[in-house]
């Protein structure tokens, strides 16, 4: 049973003096609390914080035999409604009739009430201290008073573990911003270090006009875009047109390429994940997302995303956060999406590979980037391209195309496309002993069939009108493989040569029937 104290200024004083003077944080608060309550004799107690002009939360709450735990509630209808207000609050009996809408007062059998604000130097009202009991209380004006010079010692000490507090989240966001910056500088490097497949956007065929026109008019938009097209026609060049061409232009244009990772850490990549978050994380690690925020991200890929990470890049395009992988902190951002992808995705929606609303949502504005062989008339254009960046890079004096080679490369069908060509012209550039560039016309003639084509090989059989597009693809990779030894990973492997992760190129090639 605690002891009852005459209400007198100096024995409140005494007792507040004696419990709060070496308290500082939540300490001093809980030391305010029980001690307000005890030097004026009553059995609750509770100092608390303002959040808003309606409501407050409790900083310590003493309850007459010990503390209870922490609350918020709103002003409206209490007692310390007119208390927020800035103003001293005394009711000596009644008090569940003086406010029946607040039922907390039932409930712990309040009669009387003290409050007195905490008013910082501006006379701004940051919180306030509250004094309850069971039975009527007769404090004197002065113990009232030593309650304010109490009220306004806690209001400095609030303000103080508010600045803490400020500080601590200023020093998390620097470390989230330096963590962020760390990682940008890092995939920038490694941007700077890799080679892009074309530096710039060669040609003028009417294909390609109609499709840079789109680009030009798309790329201001923040809409999300996804670039269809066959392997190797510059899919990333046309996103970084976009990325270039618009107002995130400053900010980067961070690509992942989401069939070359592996399903388990592909939302790592994405998203990132915190120190712990599973076996191996030793550090935490910033995703692509984050560190496209105000910029640009391109998936490459898109459609070899596993099930669990279609759902978290939906809600990404839908609310614009995410959580880090074995996070429970959300990170918001704001990041324009551009997707790519060499399947039909269509075809993978209704086949249950791809979520519908992650397709409609990627699909807001679709483009199409034509084969190199709807658009024969910048062959020529592109190969002078390539040959010249080749002969600086090599340091060969190469000035010019054979005629028969150009003729020979203006009828290739280029299964491999815009990238088929940039190689066969880099390894002419490198073979060639002269000037004049010519190429061997073996290497532009289409791989040997299979003597026993499969059903499904004899599906897509070229019709007399022309060649199936899976059929120049079983060519192609055919070719490529011939050219290798039919090695599949490592440096120069077939893999790496069509651009493709190993698991993706052996799929591909089982599907189209391609054996040793």
């Amino acid at each position: 049973m605690q002891k009852q104290s005459d209400g007198s200024s100096a024995e409140v004083l005494r007792v507040l003096a004696e419990g709060t003077s070496a308290a500082i944080g939540d300490e001093f608060f809980r030391s305010l609390a029980r001690h307000a309550a005890q030097a004026l004799g009553a059995r609750y107690a509770f100092a608390a914080e303002t959040l808003s002009e309606l409501e407050s939360r409790s900083l310590a709450y003493w309850e007459g035999s010990g503390f209870g735990e922490g609350f918020s509630y709103r002003f409206l209808g209490t007692p310390c409604q007119r208390v927020s207000q800035g103003h001293v609050c005394y009711t000596r009996s009644g008090l569940q009739q003086a406010f029946p809408e607040d039922p907390w007062l039932q409930q712990i059998g309040a009669d009387s009430y003290v409050g007195v604000p905490m008013r910082n130097a501006t006379g701004k009202v940051l919180g306030h201290v509250a004094v309850l009991h069971t039975e009527p209380l007769e404090p004197s004006q002065d113990a009232i008073n030593v309650l304010q010079v109490f009220a306004a010692r806690a209001c400095a000490e609030l303000e103080r573990v508010q600045a803490e507090r400020a500080l601590k989240a200023a020093m998390q966001e620097l470390e989230r911003l330096r963590d962020r910056l760390q990682a940008e500088n890092v995939y920038l490097q490694e941007e700077l270090r890799s080679e892009h497949n074309v530096d710039e956007i060669v040609g003028s065929a009417p294909a390609l006009s109609e499709l840079l026109d789109k680009v030009t008019r798309v790329a201001a938009s923040d809409a999300a875009v996804l670039i269809q097209g066959e392997t190797g026609t510059g899919k990333e060049l046309i996103a970084r047109a976009l990325h270039d061409r618009s107002p995130r232009r400053d900010r980067p244009l961070v690509k992942l390429n989401c069939g070359a990772i592996s399903a388990g850490l592909v939302e790592s990549e994405l998203f990132g994940h915190v120190k712990g978050a599973f076996t191996g994380a030793l550090s935490r690690h910033v995703g692509r997302f984050e560190i496209a925020d105000h910029g640009t991200i391109f998936l490459d890929e898109v459609g070899e995303l596993p099930a669990e990470a279609q759902i978290k890049l939906l809600r990404v395009l839908q609310e614009r956060e995410f959580e880090p992988v074995g996070s429970n902190q959300t990170v918001s951002v704001d990041v324009r999406v551009l997707a790519a992808s060499n399947r039909d995705l269509e075809e993978a929606v209704r086949e249950g590979r791809f979520r519908a609303d992650l397709f409609y949502r990627l699909n807001v504005i679709p483009l199409r980037v034509p084969p190199l062989r709807e658009r024969r008339s910048d062959v020529a254009q592109l190969a002078m391209y390539f040959m010249q960046r080749s002969a600086r890079k090599s340091g060969r004096p190469m000035q010019a195309i054979a005629s028969e080679t150009l003729r020979r490369l203006a009828d290739y069908d280029w299964p491999g496309n815009v990238r088929e060509l940039q190689n066969v012209i880099e390894r002419a550039v490198v073979l060639s002993s002269g000037p004049v560039l010519e190429i061997d016309p073996a290497q532009l003639k289409p791989a040997p069939m299979a003597a026993a084509p499969s059903t499904q090989e004899a599906e897509s059989a070229p019709s007399p009108g022309g060649t199936t597009l899976e059929e120049m693809e079983r060519r192609h990779i055919l070719s490529v493989l011939e050219r290798v030894s039919w090695v599949i990973e490592g440096s120069n492997g077939a893999a790496e040569l069509l651009n493709l992760h190993p698991s993706t190129l052996r799929s591909r090639m089982k599907k189209i029937g391609i054996s040793r």
